[in-house]
């Protein structure tokens, strides 16, 4: 497939990569578990969610913001007519993804239980299913298909990637070599070892963003730099959130420190990983605007410049979103 290296799959169509200003990379717009559609306690008014989604992306747009990836991949409540009218409304330019993650979240049609014992689908299965969204259009079920993915995104379980896992990722790098789009991975319980499966099938590491290096149990590890050094990008995108399990924002701030310190600048990339709206399971109610309002004050306070600033949320998402 021949791609322009200076465009990004947005849910309109192609846009120019120097266009899409400041990014946030890992965020979800609306977010419904599979199968909570169906539950007779939850009613999904399109009306609604498209104002309160509309107020969360003009906020984001009002103080600075450019570009929201939308990187909770298929059957998760991806909306593409909503989020071409959302676009359209706000002015954000909105990429949405293909991928599909952790196991425990597929489905047994997924799971092909029609086998005896169960075996997950193969690699080229996934990557196939995956390339349509991109080559073809991403799905509206039953229905059509409508503008390509622009990233694939794809998770493992968080006790350790399983065998299904690691045929999604293997599935989600053969779609990135086969189309030009990044993949986004969110490690399970190792992210070097999660970021290596993905670089065996010959990915180039820079086509790879691991997120949740702000957990931790990743940084104990020395996640961060060990990911960066392997010459993917690095996501810390659960600003905001402070909790048993991550990073708080001052500890987040010095970690992007001693990482553009060490030279790296090139490799971070920002998130709030915030939920628009969510069905089925509780949203990480943070706006869009948090890392520009509260985080990057905290970045300057140690430091950092506007060029650092401008590097990990403009030049670092363009060059990963950029198809190639």
């Amino acid at each position: 497939m021949s791609v322009n290296s200076n465009t990004v799959n947005t849910v309109l169509g192609p846009v120019p990569a120097e266009e899409l200003g400041v990014v946030s990379v890992h965020e979800a717009l609306l977010s419904v578990l599979p199968g909570a559609e169906h539950a007779f306690d939850i009613t999904l008014d399109r009306a609604e969610i498209f104002e309160t989604l509309a107020a969360k992306l003009r906020d984001f747009r009002a103080h600075g913001g450019g570009t929201i990836v939308d990187s909770t991949g298929m059957f998760h409540g991806r909306d593409v007519r909503l989020y071409e009218s959302l676009s359209r409304t706000t002015g954000v330019h909105i990429v949405a993804s293909t991928g599909q993650g952790p196991e425990e979240l597929l489905g047994g049609y997924f799971l092909t239980p029609q086998t005896n014992p169960p075996t997950p689908w193969p690699a080229d299965k996934f990557a196939d299913l995956f390339t349509k969204e991109i080559a073809e259009g991403m799905v509206v079920p039953r229905v059509e298909r409508r503008g390509p993915a622009g990233l694939v995104a794809t998770a493992a379980t968080r006790t350790g990637m399983t065998a299904t896992d690691e045929s999604l990722f293997r599935g989600a790098a053969r779609t990135a070599l086969a189309t030009g789009v990044a993949v986004s991975v969110r490690y399970g319980a190792d992210a070097v070892h999660d970021l290596d499966t993905v670089l065996d099938e010959k990915l180039p590491a820079d086509r790879v963003v691991v997120g949740g290096l702000d957990r931790k149990d990743a940084v104990a590890a020395g996640a961060p730099a060990k990911v960066a050094g392997r010459g993917a990008y690095v996501a810390l995108d659960h600003v905001g959130t402070e909790d048993a399990e991550h990073l708080t924002d001052a500890e987040r701030a010095a970690l992007v420190a001693d990482l553009v310190r060490a030279g790296l600048t090139d490799r971070i990339l920002l998130s709030a990983g915030a939920t628009g709206v969510a069905m089925g399971h509780p949203a990480n109610d943070l706006p869009y605007s948090h890392v520009l309002t509260a985080f990057v004050p905290l970045l300057k306070a140690r430091g950092l410049g506007d060029g650092d600033v401008r590097r990990m949320l403009v030049a670092n998402p363009r060059g990963l979103l950029a198809l190639r």
